[in-house]
């Protein structure tokens, strides 16, 4: 009988250990609402990018591209809730839900519409729009991933909840002013082209004493 108590107990306390210790695993791996990140894409590796250099066609807006150097702080985005809804500090994101992303240094927001983009005719143009922290419906963007909630270590899909396209690196590269930067555009093809995941981050974690964890800043 004293044995079989022992043995239960002891069950007992490896399912609890085993359940504490795969919520710190979920907990870290959340990508959050709030957080502060880079967006690298799986194909080429280049980080999503903008800087108060406009485009000299098109729309005319804040150009947005995609730079392989991971030290550089343009490369920075806040991941915010849609137009008039509220996410928590801290909160995770629903794969399916929309969110937007915030320029940190410029405030602007990732933005698409029906312009081409400069290079790849076929393609969106995807610019950095708003001022002062507003914007409109065309900076919306749904996270297509296939997990229930968007984690650090699945690669996740950027559509533009207007048009439908995905956020994607095109391969064209830019010449003066930003020589060598990479083409980002918005495209109806699925490829890897349109995958990214979270690099260098401030990750706000909820529950979290501190009140966030941070990774590579």
């Amino acid at each position: 009988w004293y044995q079989r108590r022992v043995r239960g107990a002891m069950n007992w306390f490896t399912i609890l250990l085993l359940s504490e210790t795969l919520f710190h695993v979920l907990g870290n791996e959340l990508v959050t609402c709030t957080s502060v990140v880079k967006l690298q894409n799986i194909q080429r590796g280049v980080r999503l990018h903008s800087h108060e250099v406009k485009y000299g066609s098109g729309s005319g807006q804040q150009s947005v591209t995609g730079v392989p150097d991971g030290d550089d702080a343009n490369s920075y985005w806040v991941i915010m809730s849609a137009g008039d809804k509220q996410c928590m500090r801290g909160e995770s994101i629903a794969c399916g839900g929309t969110i937007r992303l915030r320029h940190l240094t410029t405030h602007k927001h990732l933005h698409s519409h029906l312009f081409a983009a400069p290079m790849t005719g076929s393609h969106q143009e995807v610019s950095a729009f708003g001022e002062g922290g507003q914007g409109d419906s065309g900076d919306n963007w749904v996270v297509v991933c296939s997990t229930d909630v968007w984690l650090q270590s699945s690669p996740v899909r950027l559509r533009h909840a207007l048009t439908n396209k995905y956020l994607t690196v095109s391969g064209a590269t830019f010449g003066r002013p930003i020589q060598g930067q990479f083409e980002i555009t918005a495209h109806s093809s699925i490829s890897d082209a349109s995958l990214w995941k979270p690099t260098e981050s401030v990750m706000f974690q909820p529950n979290s004493e501190q009140g966030f964890d941070h990774d590579d800043l």
